[in-house]
C-alpha cells in the first residue's frame, strides 16, 4: 500500500488537461515525483464520477495504462489509487492485474487490497483463487484481508458498528475496532501481535491503535515489526506515515536499515519517513538513494521530495484544473 503521497501530490501541473496529465504519468522520461503528481491529479478526476462520469472513467483508463511500466513502486501506487477512487470501473482492471503472474508480487498485492477497499463482491471468486494459488505469501494474505473487508462491508455488522470518525482520508484494508468496547492499549497490542488470530482482526486492532494516536500507541504498534509477515510489517510502516508522529522515526530507521528485510517493508518505511518529514530523516533517506533494491531507491527519492514540500513555503496543493 501507498503511504501518504496524496496530500503532497495533488498539485496543478501548469494547467495540463487530462491527456497531458496522462502523458506525464506514462512517460518514463518524466521525473518520478512529477509522475506521482500527475497520478494524484488524475485520481481527483477518477473519483468525481458522480459529477462527470465520462472524464472520471477516462481518468481510470489513463491511470491503468501505467501497469505496463517497469517501476514496481509506481505500479503499486497506481493500484492503490484505483482502490481509493470508489470508482467501480476500476475493478475489472484490478482483477486482471491481481491475476497476472507477470506483475511483481507487490503490485498484485496492492491490486488485491484495492479490490477490498472498493468492496467489490464480484471480485470474491478471483480473490479466493489468489488466496489458494498465488505463490507469494503477501499476496495470499492480502487476498484474505480483502475477502474479510468485502464480507464485512456487506454485512449487518458494518451497519451496526459504531466506528470513530476517521482522521484520515484513506479507505483502509480493515476498519478499526468499534467504539462499543473501551480497549486498553495493552489489549490491542495483544491482539495485534497474536499470530493465531485472523489477519483481518489484527488489522482492526492496528487501526484502532492508529486512531488513539498517542506515543504509547506508537510503541505498541512498533512491536508489529517483529512479526514474520512482510505484509503485516509494511502496514505498520504505512500507519506510522499516516500518523506523522516523530516518535515512530527511530523504529522506521531501524526497519529501513534491515537489508535482509522484504523490499515492500523497507520501501514503506522510507515513505513513512518522508511523510513524517522531520529534519533528522533527510540524511537517513539520502543513504538509500543508491540502494540496490529499485523500489527502496525510488521510495527514498520520492520521500525526499515529500520532505522538501512539507518544509517549503508553498501553499497547499490545489485540486487539478482538469477536475474543475
Amino acid at each position: 500500500m501507498s503511504t501518504n503521497f496524496e496530500k503532497h501530490y495533488q498539485k496543478v501541473i501548469d494547467e495540463k488537461d487530462l491527456e497531458q496529465l496522462r502523458d506525464v504519468l506514462v512517460s518514463k522520461d518524466s521525473e518520478l515525483a512529477n509522475r506521482f503528481r500527475a497520478l494524484f491529479n488524475l485520481k481527483c478526476v477518477a473519483e468525481a464520477f458522480e459529477k462527470d462520469p465520462e472524464d472520471a472513467n477516462k481518468a481510470v483508463q489513463f491511470i491503468a495504462e501505467t501497469f505496463v511500466d517497469d517501476s514496481e513502486l509506481l505500479k503499486h501506487e497506481v493500484a492503490y489509487v484505483l482502490g481509493q477512487t470508489k470508482n467501480m470501473t476500476s475493478c475489472p482492471i484490478l482483477r486482471k492485474v491481481m491475476l497476472d503472474a507477470e506483475q511483481q508480487p507487490m503490485v498484485r498485492h496492492e491490486a488485491a487490497e484495492a479490490l477490498g477497499a472498493l468492496g467489490d463482491l464480484d471480485s470474491l471468486d478471483d480473490l479466493k483463487t489468489v488466496l489458494e494459488k498465488d505463490p507469494h505469501p503477501a499476496v495470499q494474505q492480502t487476498a484474505e484481508l480483502a475477502i474479510g473487508r468485502i464480507n464485512w462491508a456487506h454485512s449487518a455488522k458494518a451497519e451496526e458498528e459504531q466506528l470513530q470518525e476517521s482522521l484520515y482520508s484513506s479507505t483502509d484494508p480493515a476498519p478499526p475496532l468499534a467504539l462499543d468496547k473501551d480497549y486498553k492499549i495493552a489489549e490491542l497490542q495483544k491482539l495485534l501481535t497474536d499470530q493465531s488470530k485472523p489477519m483481518f482482526d489484527r488489522y482492526r486492532a492496528m487501526f484502532r491503535l492508529r486512531d488513539i494516536g498517542t506515543n504509547e500507541s506508537i510503541y505498541a504498534l512498533a512491536t508489529g515489526f517483529d512479526d514474520p509477515s512482510a505484509l503485516f510489517k509494511h502496514e505498520i510502516a504505512y500507519v506510522f506515515g499516516q500518523m506523522g508522529n516523530p516518535a515512530a522515526v527511530p523504529r522506521l530507521v531501524e526497519v529501513l536499515a534491515r537489508m535482509e528485510e522484504a523490499p515492500m517493508v523497507r520501501h514503506e518505511a522510507a515513505e513513512a519517513l518522508g511523510a513524517i518529514a522531520t529534519p533528522d530523516v533527510v540524511p537517513v533517506l539520502k543513504m538509500y538513494l543508491n540502494d540496490p533494491v529499485d523500489v527502496v531507491r525510488e521510495s527514498a527519492i520520492v520521500a525526499l521530495d515529500m520532505y522538501e514540500y512539507e518544509n517549503s513555503n508553498e501553499l497547499e496543493y490545489a485540486p487539478p484544473t482538469a477536475a474543475n
